[in-house]
């Protein structure tokens, strides 16, 4: 582990979901993600050397710049292109200029992780009233994840969005920890969830047996 700073998260999205890249280019104040673009998502303390991790991606690569954010403790850069290599080029860069291994990342603990069947109106009126994305309607049901390191958030999301026919309410894939809410038919919220959990468990065991591969 480099002595500078803490490798949090280092995920591949190799396909960002329609929903997923539209809620980043929502909000985006540097280069708008496309639809099924690959993507990158690095998240590291202290927060400012976010800054130099970008500096390499940019330098050695022709992917584009898509989000920062820097907290009081936590960064994440968040680098996507349409070409997948560039995008795992990036990572790998930047993994060999600080003298770590993608295996170097934290593990994911999910903090909460629960699906509230089919909401009550005033819930759901709850839920949209602080949505950035869709509406939640009376008799959804609603999945709830909350994740530390947060920016595991993102590849869980993109994964739900490919499983399952689910409205993407809000995600939050940066600070102490991340938050993602969707919603959707109770069938389609289990797959969701399903598949959430299922990424985050396989990125956990290949941390903890430092055997991950994802970028090839």
């Amino acid at each position: 582990m480099s002595q500078n700073f803490e490798l949090r998260t280092l995920t591949f999205v190799d396909s960002l979901q329609p929903q997923l890249a539209q809620f980043i280019a929502k909000d985006n104040r540097v280069y708008d993600p496309a639809e099924y673009d690959a993507a990158l998502f690095l998240e590291i303390a202290p927060a400012m050397e976010i800054h130099s991790m970008i500096d390499i991606a940019l330098k050695a690569t022709n992917v584009r710049l898509g989000s920062v954010v820097t907290e009081r403790v936590f960064g994440l850069m968040q680098v996507q292109g349409e070409n997948q290599g560039e995008v795992k080029e990036a990572a790998r860069i930047i993994l060999n200029e600080t003298g770590l291994d993608e295996n170097d990342r934290a593990e994911c603990k999910i903090v909460t992780n629960k699906i509230i069947r089919s909401v009550e109106q005033d819930h759901a009126i709850m839920f949209t009233g602080m949505a950035k994305g869709n509406m939640v309607l009376s008799g959804d049901s609603v999945l709830i994840m909350e994740t530390t390191p947060a920016a595991y958030l993102a590849i869980a999301c993109n994964e739900a969005l490919k499983a399952a026919n689910v409205k993407l309410i809000s995600i939050r894939p940066f600070g102490a920890t991340g938050r993602l809410i969707m919603s959707g038919l109770e069938s389609e919220i289990d797959s969701a969830s399903e598949a959430a959990n299922a990424i985050l468990d396989k990125l956990n065991e290949a941390q903890k047996n430092k055997t991950g591969t994802q970028l090839g």
